[in-house]
């Protein structure tokens, strides 16, 4: 038997060459024997981990109910899917993923998964946050509950930096839909104290990406889906602009990479444009790529073709703002 290996883009492949005279069943069992070893040594070096988000219930909950699958709801035990990357391309950087749904449900799969295994490829962690959606039946206050979730993400992230191989200083999310909502809102309210936590790091993070992200809940701009679920039928206008987040943005609000679709019929494009506005008017580091076809939903984009081309312009900012090394 004759074994090489080949290193191409950062990965390993191993290739068997094997004589048919070799094929005994010694030789099959030694050969076995060396792909699970080979296998395992690959695991090691590029790891996924799931992580409890909370000790015991979490803060306002009230019963527990958990459907599973692709699109989940009524998440009752949040947790971080955290895939770290192999550590000769480890960035230090790390990005909590919020999926989309309209705060219903969770598209954990082409919204979740797909995009940490993205950042993982490009050597930042990639942690996917199965937060709860909100629900008077398993949560007191539950427009606060996914916010709580998010910041304890963004603290247990910092709380793990060592361990991790993270930069505590390159914590970031990223929100896709009602997802850009619970992203947004961690950007516009991370020191809003709607719990206390175990832990003594910030909440804020360090950058934002907000893909065809609702941001306001205002009448007219919002997603009404999503404001319903999270504010209810009849919310008062307190509570209304409490959560329009372009009302919220101030000079400590993170950078923010941000893309839509002028053609998406389900979030209107306003909602990315408003934010934008008010981050530039503060100077605060801000990119917005606005797509004339592209809908809704399609998370990567792999399967529209471009336009848009949204990853490729996220890898160049994050890029040029350090969170990525050029040669990934």
């Amino acid at each position: 038997m004759i074994s090489s290996f080949l290193f191409i883009g950062g990965k390993i492949f191993l290739f068997i060459f094997m004589p048919s005279k070799l094929k005994s069943p010694m030789t099959i069992r030694r050969f076995t024997f060396l792909a699970a070893i080979f296998l395992l040594a690959r695991m090691a070096v590029s790891q996924e981990i799931k992580v409890k988000l909370w000790e015991g219930d979490p803060p306002g909950s009230k019963k527990t109910q958990v459907n599973g699958g692709e699109r989940i709801s009524k998440v009752t035990d949040p947790e971080l899917t955290v895939f770290l990357p192999e550590k000769s391309r480890a960035t230090g950087t790390a990005v909590v993923i919020c999926p989309g749904g309209g705060y219903g449900r969770l598209a954990i799969d082409h919204e979740g998964y797909d995009v940490a295994k993205w950042f993982q490829s490009m050597g930042a962690a990639g942690m996917v946050l199965k937060y709860r959606l909100p629900s008077d039946l398993i949560m007191e206050k539950k427009e606060h509950g996914p916010l709580q979730d998010a910041q304890e993400a963004i603290r247990l992230v910092r709380s793990k930096a060592a361990e991790w191989n993270i930069d505590p200083g390159k914590v970031g999310v990223i929100g896709f839909s009602a997802g850009g909502h619970l992203a947004s809102t961690l950007s516009t309210h991370y020191g809003e104290p709607v719990y206390q936590s175990k832990y003594n790091e910030s909440a804020r993070p360090d950058f934002s990406i907000l893909i065809y992200p609702v941001v306001s809940m205002k009448e007219g701009i919002t997603h009404n889906g999503s404001r319903r679920n999270l504010l209810g039928e009849r919310p008062d206008e307190t509570l209304v602009n409490r959560f329009s987040n372009e009302t919220r943005v101030d000079d400590q609000t993170p950078p923010a990479f941000i893309v839509h679709s002028t053609d998406d019929k389900t979030v209107p494009v306003l909602n990315s444009i408003l934010y934008y506005q008010e981050l530039a008017k503060r100077h605060i580091p801000a990119e917005l790529h606005i797509y004339q076809r592209g809908g809704h939903g399609y998370g990567l984009a792999e399967r529209l073709g471009p336009p848009p081309h949204w990853p490729d312009a996220c890898k160049k900012w994050m890029i040029e703002r350090g969170y990525l090394n050029k040669d990934l």
